[in-house]
């Protein structure tokens, strides 16, 4: 069987039934086993048209993306309960980089995402995905604007719409990479497949939105940005965070203050947005091979605008239908903007994260230093300029514990000649 036509199932929602050749000829791609399909489950929409003319389809076809053969080569396409999947990149089919195919939804979320779009229309365990979804009123009035307005996007679960302002939605319009001719705030290019599969992002999960419309190659900390359709997204490779835990003491010190400085930056940056997140684990940061850190998992994260404000999230009932409950049940509260203090990240992650990293790592006094910045930094019941006072300081006592060496290709050699590295 040709790579391509593996490709080709694996983002279709065709059930299809294929034999494996006597002598596969050799490729990065793993060949398909008798019934094995991943369309729907990973799409998350019914047929494979959906997706075609994303740059991810393109990618695929022209073999340009290729799992790993070494992930479970016996089974043809990997297994399907997996969250990620080790893979290959290229952009001209000569030179090849590590990037990892990730799932916006569980294999479980998937099935109880598939179940509520059904029953919302009284039909039985399965039905068209794409018929319903097309059918409800919300996505009609997507058909008729020219501009995503805040009134389009109220009752959608993710943190990134909680409390959206205009200025957001255009700049999620003008940089979605999926539609030709991407760069206006009006929506007058989109074709109706494009509105469903921005909206569908929007519903499932906004992480591939914001790796668009923040991407790395402006400073933000985020991977690059190599695609996504329905429910699976193709992005940089990184080793999450939790893999780091029982780094060296200088290296656990680099990255807990990489950490920080992200934090700052999302606090605080020249496009005056507020980023927050409403939920941490360790997996939700990367490390790049150059060991620079990376925000990897962006599903939680949350965007004020402090310079045009934010429409207020609608009251609990209001603007709920079925793009509300593709994950969660939909009677979740959203509480004010108002109500998200600036220490709120700081908090989740001094409690959580930066233990792991940090205690019992280094000599006595600057390990008694470093529990007492701690400590006072993960006080979310303390005022915000307490806890961004205590987080500033633990980065003051970080800075002379890194090293500078090419481990830290990101800031070396420059760290030899220049104290700012």
């Amino acid at each position: 069987m040709e790579p391509w036509l593996a490709l080709l199932l694996w983002v279709s929602a065709l059930s299809s039934s294929f034999s494996l050749p006597a002598s596969p000829r050799p490729s990065l791609v793993p060949q398909v086993r008798t019934s094995y399909n991943f369309g729907r489950t990973f799409l998350g929409l019914d047929k494979c048209n959906a997706c075609i003319g994303t740059s991810i389809c393109k990618k695929f076809f022209k073999e340009e993306i290729r799992f790993d053969k070494r992930l479970a080569p016996h089974l043809g396409l990997p297994p399907d309960y997996l969250l990620s999947y080790p893979a290959n990149y290229s952009d001209d089919s000569k030179t090849w980089r590590p990037v990892e195919i990730f799932r916006l939804l569980s294999k479980y979320q998937n099935e109880i995402s598939d179940r509520r779009i059904c029953a919302s229309v009284s039909a039985p365990k399965t039905c068209s995905i794409e018929y319903v979804l097309r059918k409800t009123g919300r996505f009609q009035k997507w058909l008729q604007a020219k501009r995503l307005t805040p009134d389009l996007v109220q009752g959608l679960p993710s943190p990134l719409l909680r409390c959206p302002s205009q200025r957001l939605l255009d700049r999620v319009v003008r940089r979605y990479a999926e539609v030709a001719d991407a760069g206006s705030i009006f929506m007058d290019h989109f074709t109706d497949r494009d509105k469903l599969r921005l909206l569908y992002t929007l519903a499932v999960n906004a992480h591939p939105i914001l790796l668009q419309i923040f991407p790395g190659a402006e400073g933000w900390p985020l991977p690059k940005y190599l695609g996504s359709c329905g429910r699976f997204l193709v992005s940089t490779s990184t080793r999450p965070l939790q893999e780091f835990y029982s780094a060296p003491p200088d290296q656990a010190a680099d990255l807990a203050y990489q950490l920080l400085g992200v934090l700052e930056s999302l606090r605080s940056n020249d496009l005056n947005y507020f980023f927050y997140f409403t939920y941490i684990e360790a997996d939700m940061f990367g490390i790049f091979n150059n060991g620079h850190l990376f925000i990897r998992d962006a599903s939680t994260l949350g965007v004020i605008d402090k310079q045009e404000g934010s429409q207020a999230a609608t009251r609990a009932g209001e603007n709920k239908d079925i793009f509300s409950c593709l994950v969660s049940g939909c009677q979740a509260q959203l509480p004010s903007c108002d109500t998200v203090p600036e220490k709120q990240s700081l908090v989740l992650v001094c409690q959580q994260l930066l233990p792991r990293l940090l205690q019992k790592r280094f000599p006595s006094p600057v390990q008694e230093e470093i529990d007492s910045a701690l400590a006072q930094c993960g006080q979310g019941a303390h005022p915000d300029s307490e806890v961004l006072g205590a987080a500033s300081r633990l980065k003051d006592i970080l800075r002379p514990l890194r090293t500078c060496d090419p481990r830290f290709a990101y800031r070396y050699p420059d760290c030899k000649y220049n104290d700012k590295f």
